[in-house]
């Protein structure tokens, strides 16, 4: 089973990996619900309860973190398969918006992190490093700016020393250039991962965020890997570049280790289909199930 690698480490570490699909998801219990009722929006759902989704680690206290993702690692492997988490629990995320939260300052941080490594220890995981975390740096003061780098380095060091191959994000190529976005990982600590993270929640094609990674890395010095979101992208971003619950969206690629790029490690599903961005476009609060948009991104899949 594929182990933590870092940049320049040799070959992919994920290569050949199998990912777990789910048999109690939301999408999974909504299509076993519809068989009855509803056959053809049941067929529809088990497109989306086909894709193995990560799993998101937010704002648990750190005494019951680590059982958490231990318990969750543990699973996953003794079905033979690779864990994807995310970690999402860095101070002031989101800049207040939709998926408010996080750790209530750096020493919190640094004991969810603890935690969250300790859950992963000695068992082979992918791990997303804060979506959104270098993207969203603007919101913050100069202070703050450098303090949510230094964290990042800090929980990089510590994932990848647990054994965790991490990627940590770095938005979408529709968001930053990628000299910009290379700086700001360089800042927080991309050189003590496996790589990087594109596209995570969001809806771009895949050959323009493939295109953009590669410049990325060509910014950073070359030979740095990454991962691609392909939950949501099979119909490309909204026209209007909308993120947030934006309709007329359609699930991408399963997630694969074949990817026919030396550059990416795998396209993985990193954002679950059918959870809300937040409040908007009719949506539910960011995070929860809106089975009526997992309908939508399937019947639109690519």
């Amino acid at each position: 089973m594929p182990a933590g690698g870092r940049p320049g480490a040799g070959g992919n570490p994920v290569a050949g990996a199998r990912f777990h699909v789910d048999p109690t998801s939301d999408a999974a219990t909504a299509a076993r619900n519809l068989r009855a009722t509803a056959p053809a929006d049941a067929a529809l759902m088990a497109r989306v309860a086909g894709g193995s989704a990560a799993r998101w680690f937010g704002d648990a206290e750190p005494a019951v973190l680590t059982a958490r993702v231990r318990a969750h690692v543990s699973l996953i492997r003794a079905a033979g398969a690779l864990p994807v988490l995310v970690a999402y629990g860095i101070p002031d995320r989101d800049c207040g918006s939709y998926s408010a939260g996080g750790a209530s300052g750096p020493e919190g941080y640094r004991a969810w992190i603890a935690a969250f490594a300790a859950g992963v220890r000695g068992s082979p995981a992918i791990v997303i490093l804060e979506p959104d975390g270098i993207s969203l740096v603007d919101c913050l003061t100069p202070t703050g700016r450098q303090a949510r780098f230094d964290l990042l380095r800090h929980a990089a060091g510590t994932l990848t020393d647990a054994g965790a191959t991490v990627y940590l994000d770095a938005g979408n190529a529709g968001w930053h250039s990628a000299t910009e976005t290379a700086a700001r990982l360089r800042a927080a600590g991309v050189d003590q991962t496996r790589g990087f993270a594109l596209n995570v929640s969001n809806f771009d094609d895949t050959a323009s965020e493939v295109a953009y990674g590669r410049q990325i890395s060509a910014a950073l010095g070359g030979g740095v890997h990454f991962v691609v979101d392909t939950s949501r992208n099979g119909r490309d971003r909204a026209p209007d570049g909308a993120w947030c619950n934006p309709p007329g969206r359609g699930l991408g690629v399963l997630p694969t280790t074949q990817t026919g790029d030396a550059s990416v490690d795998a396209f993985l599903w990193i954002k679950v289909p059918g959870e809300s961005d937040g409040t908007c476009n009719g949506g539910p609060p960011a995070g929860q199930w809106w089975p009526e948009y997992a309908l939508e991104l399937a019947r639109r899949a690519a």
